[in-house]
């Protein structure tokens, strides 16, 4: 039972659940099967183009090998092979109904003013969980870990409300954000403060972010991205001029189709999510003062775009520079799991947010290179043809790094050393501190946005 909870070979159980879910819904037949189809093709689509991909791009990668000693072979799919890997899990599942009690209690106590109902993002916190027990942790010791985070979570989103409210010019909006990667946002305030005490003068240099975007325009498209990895990579592994214009070309294709199927889950998944969503808002009425959504209504802020494009080409010489990484970027390399967080640290100031973005990348691509054996393994438990060779996969930029690394710890610690037991203790004690000195300076940011609204 634990083995269907754990890892990614529940998917008949899972589809089960979502047809109780859609008919405690009342949805009409056609939905349902609309819906069930929808999720099973997302799911087939992605591991087909996984599979196709890694047998025309694993040849490549192993010559950049030979011809750069650099060993760089797990190859980055981006965010959507890790939601399909983990939304085809029970554990997914339980881990939103245990979230939904959690942000119940926590409202119906006045512990948090948000109701979340992002939940097809579920799965990041899900997404750590496993990989605690993959691990080696036990499953309910993940499962409190997944709970504290899921606390910090709706902490956070309460915190970020007048941040929101500045960044869109709209005080009477009820949205906030519940999502993953605005967990880092401590770590970013403390490389933040170092800005302004290295660099005092940085707020000085300004860059127009509508203007930069419109000039790059294509060549920031997820196609012309996966071209020039692809044309970087045979460059780089000396391989002939004609095969190396068909890697660009083929990489571009796969990155635009891995968007593209990512939309297919999101729409599956849209009847059951709003299910969810209007009985959760029965349940609680109008005791509530924020809505916890994705991260992308900020999406209209133009600099969450531009740093995303200066970042890109920076993934990729950091990636071949820094020491242990094993990982080469492509479907993450618009890197929308780090930007949100910059934007809200510094509340828009590009140039802080280019340099903090450059500073914490090694912190993402230490954090893929060692979640990559889990997201392999359980991606292969999905396939159709389990003697299928996909080499290692990844995601260079997915949201939650931290917690991903405090995860191994905490999964390494399970077999009883001391020494790692006492190191995993005190780096969740460090990163419980600084989430609370992060708490503390939002408090005085949110006093400073009330006075200023009192004038």
């Amino acid at each position: 039972m634990l083995n269907i909870l754990n890892y990614a070979n529940g998917l008949v159980i899972v589809c089960l659940i979502l047809v109780a879910l859609m008919i405690y819904g009342k949805l009409k037949v056609t939905k349902m099967v609309e819906s069930v189809v929808k999720f099973l093709i997302a799911i087939m689509a992605t591991t087909s183009l996984v599979v196709l991909l890694m047998q025309t791009y694993n040849p490549d990668i192993k010559q950049l090998v030979q011809q750069t000693t650099k060993s760089l072979n797990i190859i980055d799919l981006g965010w959507t092979p890790a939601a399909i890997i983990t939304w085809s899990s029970a554990y997914n599942l339980l881990i939103l109904l245990v979230m939904i009690i959690v942000n119940l209690i926590l409202l119906r106590y006045h512990w948090t003013q948000t109701l979340d109902v992002d939940v097809f993002d579920i799965w990041h916190l899900s997404f750590v969980g496993l990989l605690a027990v993959y691990m080696g942790a036990n499953f309910f010791v993940s499962l409190i870990f997944v709970i504290a985070l899921g606390i910090l979570k709706f902490i956070n989103s309460d915190l970020m409300k007048p941040t929101f409210n500045d960044l869109m010019n709209s005080d009477g909006s009820p949205m906030t954000s519940t999502h993953m990667n605005y967990l880092m946002n401590p770590i970013v305030m403390v490389l933040n403060d170092l800005c302004t005490l290295l660099v005092p003068k940085i707020d000085n240099v300004n860059l127009n972010s509508a203007k930069f975007n419109k000039a790059v325009g294509f060549w920031s498209s997820k196609f012309a991205t996966g071209f020039f990895v692809g044309v970087l990579i045979g460059l780089f592994g000396q391989i002939p001029v004609k095969d190396i214009f068909t890697l660009g070309l083929l990489l571009g294709a796969f990155v635009e189709l891995f968007n593209v199927v990512g939309s297919w889950l999101t729409t599956a998944l849209d009847p059951i999510i709003q299910v969810i969503t209007n009985k959760l808002n029965q349940l609680v009425g109008t005791d509530i003062h924020f809505i916890g959504l994705d991260w992308a209504f900020l999406s209209s802020r133009p600099e969450v775009w531009s740093v995303a494009n200066i970042l890109a080409p920076c993934l990729i010489i950091e990636a071949f520079l820094l020491p242990g990484n094993k990982i080469i970027p492509l479907g993450g390399l618009i890197a929308m799991g780090i930007t949100p967080s910059l934007l809200v640290v510094t509340r828009g100031k590009i140039m802080r947010m280019i340099v903090i973005g450059i500073v914490e990348i090694p912190i993402f691509l230490y954090s893929a290179t060692l979640t990559a054996p889990f997201m392999t393994s359980m991606f292969k438990n999905i396939l159709l043809d389990k003697s299928a060779n996909i080499g290692m996969i990844g995601s260079a930029t997915k949201e939650g790094p931290i917690e991903q690394l405090l995860a191994i710890m905490i999964g390494k610690s399970s077999s009883g050393d001391m020494r790692f037991i006492l190191i995993t203790i005190l780096c969740i004690l460090a990163y419980l501190l600084l989430f609370y000195w992060y708490t503390e300076r939002m408090k005085r940011r949110n006093d400073a946005y009330l006075l200023n609204k009192q004038k």
